[in-house]
């Protein structure tokens, strides 16, 4: 009997078959092995055909099938992953009105801004733990204001992740931490933030039902039972947000605990016990897991768009190369890329920045001097510096975090990038043989109740490696970063 957990990138769609008795993977697999197309009307605008993630996810399951053969009721549970903060609109009949506004899209930044003036800075930070900003409640807002005739067609809003679960279950519905990562919900009061809704006129009953994050949260229809050749009736137990999940899927969830992931985006999610925020909001608190009324436990994240999809540019654009390849050729630069420095904000705005219009950009190029090697390095190195930025803010929030873990993946399959990460930020890295779907999978045995204790559920996970610090890698990649952090906030005082 098996569990199947599904994570809805912008990428990719990923599937994972997990044995519910060993809590081994036994298939994984991904849509496609192309990222997704993401369409950009505009600048620093990001879309999505919801339908297109439907039909990736059928892909990715035909492809575990023929990895691993199984019947339509071996399946017990099915969990979800997803890109966090987007916009899905969808009429009463289900269909999607407009293309999704995604995570990384930054037309609405503006409208968070007005909000901010309007709620004040002390409602926003005690109440929501975050400025509007282009959250999911700030793109719903543009909408009305931009697309009058679609917003009224509006039946539900919901996110990525709530719209698979519809087309799995025929069920509109959320979470706590879902409302909380549109930044919809009241920490303080422990409800919908009624001055917000009210400030953008968005009415209620636009919100899709409240259901637990892990539990029953519908069945799987007879439509989508035969494209996915699973049994009609299958249970829907588990959903959250791409960074909660990848908490989830390493064991973060106690304070003190923390989990780093390098895809397109990088990110760091510390658990916090308390309703910590930034005053700049540059990172953000939303709602983890395994929070109860009884044992408040908030997701600390900082996001750095520009992440893997720089790798991804270097590799298109400068390089040709596999991955692979490419670690090899950057571990031949010196540490420090000779000075060559790189910014990585070239895929939106960013959060740590404060939402300020920055872009990517090389610093102390020399044509004489910089190769190809030392663009690979110095885009690896920059990657790690900003995220170390980010972690900067985090420890100012009183987050102690000195060990973190991570799938084995990405941009941690680079030794490079993982000896620049542990002695920049100065944390033990631990690496596990995990990832998003797997995570959904294990958490979909925690939601129908299989696993009678959540640590049951991570039976089978094992770490692969563990990455120390060294104190003079530490000292000499400590010189750059200063380096480099004053560089940037030298370009942050010029605007």
């Amino acid at each position: 009997m098996y569990f199947l957990g599904l994570d809805i990138g912008s990428s990719s769609i990923k599937a994972a078959l997990l044995d519910a008795v060993s809590g081994k993977a036994v298939a994984s697999a991904a849509s496609t092995d192309k990222e997704l197309p993401i369409n950009v009307p505009q600048a620093d605008w990001a879309e999505q055909d919801p339908e297109s993630w439907w039909k990736e996810v059928q892909k990715a399951v035909a492809l575990l099938k023929k990895q691993q053969a199984f019947a339509p009721k071996d399946i017990l549970a099915i969990g979800i992953a997803y890109q966090m903060h987007g916009l899905v609109c969808v009429d009463k009949n289900q269909q999607p009105l407009r293309p999704s506004i995604i995570w990384c899209d930054s037309r609405a930044v503006g409208v968070g801004n007005k909000a901010l003036q309007h709620l004040g800075e002390k409602y926003a930070l005690e109440h929501l733990l975050n400025a509007p900003g282009n959250f999911t409640a700030s793109k719903l807002r543009w909408v009305k204001e931009n697309e009058p005739e679609t917003y009224a067609q509006i039946d539900k809003i919901m996110l990525p992740g709530d719209f698979i679960a519809m087309r799995l279950t025929g069920e509109a519905c959320t979470t706590l931490s879902g409302l909380s990562e549109g930044i919809f919900w009241d920490f303080k009061e422990q409800q919908l933030s009624k001055p917000l809704l009210d400030f953008y006129g968005i009415d209620e009953s636009l919100l899709s039902k409240i259901v637990p994050t892990f539990g029953d949260q519908g069945r799987v229809t007879k439509a989508a039972a035969e494209l996915l050749g699973i049994a009609e009736g299958t249970p829907v137990t588990y959903r959250a947000g791409d960074q909660p999940n990848n908490a989830f899927s390493l064991n973060v969830l106690q304070p003190g605990e923390a989990a780093t992931t390098a895809g397109t985006s990088g990110v760091v999610y510390a658990v916090h016990d308390q309703p910590a925020f930034d005053a700049e909001s540059r990172v953000n608190t939303f709602i983890h897991v395994n929070h109860t009324a009884e044992a408040t436990r908030n997701g600390v994240l900082m996001c750095l768009n520009g992440t893997g999809i720089l790798n991804s540019w270097l590799k298109h654009q400068v390089s040709g190369a596999s991955y692979e390849d490419m670690n090899a050729r950057a571990s031949k630069a010196p540490l420090g890329a000779d000075g060559l420095r790189v910014y990585p904000f070239g895929n939106g705005v960013e959060r740590i920045l404060a939402n300020k219009p920055f872009g990517g950009s090389f610093q102390h190029l020399n044509f004489n001097v910089h190769q190809q090697e030392h663009l690979l390095r110095a885009g690896q190195e920059g990657i790690v510096y900003a995220l170390t930025y980010g972690m900067d803010i985090m420890r100012q929030m009183g987050l102690k975090i000195e060990r973190v873990r991570a799938g084995k993946a990405n941009m941690f399959l680079s030794p490079l990038f993982r000896q620049a990460f542990a002695n920049t930020a100065n944390v033990t890295i631990e690496l596990y043989n995990t990832d998003g779907a797997l995570g959904a999978a294990r958490a979909a045995g925690v939601g129908i109740g299989y696993y009678k204790e959540m640590k049951d559920a991570f039976n089978g996970m094992e770490c692969l490696a563990t990455i120390e610090p060294d104190a003079t890698l530490s000292k000499a990649y400590g010189d750059v970063y200063g380096h480099w952090k004053g560089g940037l906030q030298q370009m942050l005082k010029q605007g």
